[in-house]
This record gives structure tokens, sequence and C-alpha cells, in this order.
């Protein structure tokens, strides 16, 4: 049965946005063996706390992540990335 781990930074995507992610991510799995495999797959998705995370050998926090998000053209509210 296939695993697939999801990790993000916390108070960065909503719940729907999470729920998507799984469903997204358990339809790829299925296109590629078989939808016979959708009710073996697992998705598990592990929020760090802001600054738990790094890229390029410097701590992420969530602003950092809306900023990114911003910087690209994506919607962002207060609490979460649209």
């Amino acid at each position: 049965m296939p695993l697939i781990r999801l990790t993000l930074i916390e108070n960065v995507f909503s719940q729907a946005q999470k729920q998507e992610m799984i469903q997204k991510l358990t339809d790829a799995m299925v296109s590629i063996e078989g939808e016979k495999l959708r009710s073996l797959t697992w998705v598990v998705i592990e929020e760090v706390k802001d600054g738990n995370l790094g890229i390029g050998g410097k701590p992420l926090s969530s602003e950092d992540a809306r900023e990114l998000k911003a910087a690209r053209g994506y919607a962002v509210n207060d609490n979460e990335l649209v």
C-alpha cells in the first residue's frame, strides 16, 4: 500500500486545501497504479511549526511562505494561502 507523506508549515493552508491535496495525491497514485489502489493509498500531512522547516540553510516561517505565494501572484488572506 502506498504511503504519501507531505510536510507543510502550520497555518499556511486551509483545511479545505489540505483535503484537496489528499484527494489529488490519491488521484495521482490511482492514475499510475489503477483504481483498485485508491482504498489502499494513505496520505499523511504533517505540519511543522514556524521556523522548523528550512530552504537553502535558512528557516522558513508561515509568513515567508505567504510572501513567496503572493510574489507568484496567488491571493493571500490574513491566516492562510488561498
